[in-house]
């Protein structure tokens, strides 16, 4: 007979003590609610322990008294994988108390942290030891690396780096019956058959609970050039990328294409920016390269902003002549995130299209939401470099949150049917979850199928972790 709810907090809190179990409203309200706050779940109790023995006490309790469990980190994912269900039957695991950061090695260019390290306090450790670790994006002041890593999450400078999955050299981890496997290793080469590590990462937690992983660290860069380049179209934004990738080679780490609403947007969010330029225009490119040692960077990015001015792939620009200048380039990147939260219920996509087909892809997409709902406003953005764009749609606001959601869903399937024809993907980076299980399931085959659930059905027989997240929960009827 499974325990009440009263006998669960009296069980977690003598695992735990008393900040490590959360059960009151006034308690949990932030880890029950999606980032936008449109949705809420109703967990049991909320756990938090603080070591990976406590992960694996509290997990080994859940599992020999069946409890469906939720990890969660940073709670800024988007397709709602860590947010508990609506049925008040799981234990959400925060991993929020496990923040230490155990070593770092500045010759092996490595690093030992656990799962609930904020990356923010990660990056500023290393740079502290003069070294650098390049996962970044706009959450990343709140995000916790487990969460990244369990997410795969792509961020900024995957055109340099590559996204989390090439930043991982060892991994520990919780399993869904309390044990450990340890997997903390720090060698950059190790071919040993099967490659665990792999598994766990992008698995949003359905396989295991990452507890600590080993890092990889570059040496920190000592010069960053940053511009923020007008351009008439994505067609001039992907040929620039192509110039610039072969003018500044592997130097080159971020490539973002901004439309003109989502920099008003910005401006909306942030009232401390400014535009950069003297005019408007309909498309921007925000760049960076960075360096170590005797290079000419400036040089380097000034040839291809001219080289690309007299191709007109660039209308104007800004090269950002001091770091305060760069900071304030980026923070339009980031603010446009709230400004599109501020204006309510919105569709938020994240896609991958073959780099030569894109502008293609954006022009069909668009001509097609346009046809179907001409008074929504169409924002494409993303990392372009890796082909990662995040088409994204806000919907008429004389609509009420019922009209806006049937009418969001349905863009979101002209959306993805012009994808499929043009062999793209319906998540880059944010992963299934639960909000993109639906769309995911019926462009994925049977046998891919019957191959995953036999992975999760080896690691959670008992189906229990994080469940229905990526694979539809088992119908125990």
């Amino acid at each position: 007979m499974a325990p009440s709810t009263n006998e669960i907090v009296e069980q977690l809190t003598a695992l735990l003590g008393s900040k490590g179990v959360l059960q009151n409203a006034a308690d949990t309200g932030r880890y029950v609610e999606d980032w936008a706050g449109h949705r809420r779940g109703q967990p049991l109790v909320v756990a938090r322990p603080a070591t990976t023995e406590e992960v694996a006490a509290v997990v080994r309790f859940c599992h020999v008294n069946g409890l469906r469990m939720a990890p969660q980190g940073g709670h800024t994912g988007l397709v709602d994988g860590a947010l508990p269900a609506e049925t008040n039957d799981e234990v959400i695991i925060s991993l929020e108390r496990l923040n230490r950061i155990h070593a770092i090695d500045p010759v092996s260019f490595t690093m030992e942290v656990d799962g609930g390290c904020i990356l923010e306090d990660i990056k500023q450790a290393a740079q502290r030891e003069q070294c650098f670790f390049p996962l970044a994006f706009a959450a990343q002041g709140s995000c916790q690396i487990g969460g990244n890593i369990a997410t795969n999450a792509g961020g900024l400078n995957v055109l340099r780096y590559g996204v989390t999955r090439e930043l991982v050299l060892g991994l520990e981890v919780v399993l869904p019956d309390g044990r450990i496997w340890n997997g903390l290793k720090a060698l950059r080469k190790d071919n040993r058959g099967y490659n665990l590590k792999q598994l766990f990462i992008g698995s949003e937690g359905t396989l295991g609970i990452i507890t600590r992983a080993v890092l990889k660290l570059f040496p920190e860069p000592e010069h960053t050039s940053t511009a923020l380049l007008a351009v008439p179209s994505v067609e001039a934004a992907v040929q620039l990328y192509g110039m610039a990738r072969r003018g500044c080679s592997d130097l080159l780490s971020a490539f973002e294409l901004i439309p003109r609403a989502c920099l008003e947007l910005a401006f909306e969010a942030a009232s401390q920016l400014s535009d950069p330029l003297a005019c408007a225009y309909p498309y921007y490119v925000l760049m960076e390269a960075s360096a170590t040692g005797p290079v000419d960077l400036d040089t380097m990015v000034e040839q291809l902003v001219e080289n690309a001015m007299e191709a007109s792939l660039v209308l104007d620009g800004v090269l950002a002549s001091s770091a305060a200048q760069a900071e304030r380039l980026w923070l339009i990147r980031e603010s446009m995130l709230e400004g599109q939260r501020a204006r309510g219920h919105h569709l938020r996509t994240d896609i991958a299209v073959p780099l030569s087909r894109l502008a293609a892809f954006v022009e069909e997409t668009t001509a097609a939401v346009e046809q179907a709902s001409p008074e929504s406003s169409v924002l494409v953005y993303g990392h372009i470099g890796d082909g990662n764009l995040h088409y994204n749609i806000l919907p008429p606001p004389a609509l009420d949150d019922t009209a806006k959601t049937r009418l969001l869903h349905e863009l979101e399937e002209i959306i993805f049917t012009v994808l499929d024809r043009f062999d793209g993907s319906i998540s880059a980076e944010h992963g299934i979850g639960r909000l993109k299980q639906a769309a995911w399931l019926r462009r994925t085959s049977n046998d891919e199928l019957a191959l995953l659930a036999g992975i999760k059905a080896t690691f959670d027989p008992d189906q229990l972790l994080t469940v229905g997240r990526i694979l539809p929960a088992p119908d125990i009827r």
